[in-house]
């Protein structure tokens, strides 16, 4: 990327403010960085159980493994697509998975009851209503995880071989997807694509369904993103070779001068949401949540 004045103050930024994980993510993306980097330092949040904890999903402090912050490793591994089937950080997952912790028979928990002990935006409480706590989110996600990584001949596999065909009737059935849970379905259309696991439901059928959804999930009036919770096309895709990119171009296009023109006084974006409650880790995590927001942003303008 070009030296220019917006990638410095935000490169200062990040080496000023951000976690090692993101730091190394930040130099892999723009400094001819190391994976390896990125791996040891997201291994730091996996417990011996083999799932992810302690904060790794910045809105949860919970230390302990629950299925939404192994899924956040997944997608963090996705990033860099890594796909080292016997690394230690993979096999651990699956150990996670397989053991049946927060699984209750047909998916695993959005949220787990463990969470009340610790900071927590309030849409990790147990009992949160919140829209996102659909029963696919984020398991439909971690199925296509171990439809790629798991021995097909595993009960693992064919447990969520069985959850995957589930959740795309699920999809079909629905003209309304969270964009949360849609990133899921797009980590399982991605995963079986790139597995070759094309015998359990109709690949093609199920992009052109999710190219709708991303479509109608994408928030058109731009007058609110500065200032609400909404979904732009950076959450679906980082990129104009993005099977999503076509149906969005124009406001896909929009995104990259909003990006260039809404840095705040620190030279990076603020957050749009907030915590009700535990404002000292919520300070801390804010600035989590920058780094994260300002990767992302920088890879969406190198790459478009």
């Amino acid at each position: 990327m070009k030296q220019n004045s917006i990638y410095l103050e935000v490169r200062n930024w990040i080496y000023r403010n951000a976690r090692p994980l993101d730091l190394a993510r930040w130099q892999y993306h723009f400094e001819n960085g190391s994976a390896t980097e990125i791996i040891k330092a997201l291994s730091a949040y996996q417990n011996e159980d083999g799932g992810f904890g302690n904060a790794l999903e910045a809105d949860a402090w919970n230390p302990k493994s629950s299925p939404i912050q192994t899924f956040r490793a997944v997608v963090l591994l996705r990033e860099i697509n890594f796909i080292e089937k016997e690394h230690p950080v993979i096999l651990g997952i699956l150990k996670y998975l397989d053991s049946g912790a927060d699984f209750n028979g047909e998916y695993w928990l959005n949220t787990i009851l463990s969470n009340n002990d610790y900071a927590h935006a309030p849409w990790w409480e147990f009992d949160s209503e919140s829209k996102s706590h659909n029963k696919y989110n984020p398991s439909v996600g971690l199925a296509g995880f171990v439809l790629f990584f798991a021995d097909p001949k595993s009960m693992l596999y064919h447990k969520c071989a069985k959850l995957a065909v589930e959740a795309i009737e699920y999809l079909n059935q629905e003209n309304e997807i969270d964009m949360h849970l849609l990133t899921g379905y797009i980590a399982l259309m991605e995963y079986c694509e790139q597995g070759g696991v094309t015998k359990l439901f109709l690949i093609q059928d199920m992009k052109k369904k999710l190219m709708l959804l991303v479509n109608e999930n994408i928030t058109k009036d731009t007058s609110v993103w500065a200032t609400s919770y909404i979904c732009k096309p950076s959450h679906f895709f980082l990129s104009p070779d993005s099977i999503f990119y076509c149906d969005n171009k124009e406001i896909a296009a929009y995104e990259c001068e909003y990006i260039k023109t809404t840095r705040n006084c620190e030279g990076v974006w603020n957050i749009t949401w907030g915590w009700a409650g535990y404002p000292e880790e919520w300070a801390i995590s804010k600035n989590w949540w920058k780094s994260n927001v300002a990767i992302e942003n920088m890879i969406y303008l190198r790459n478009f």
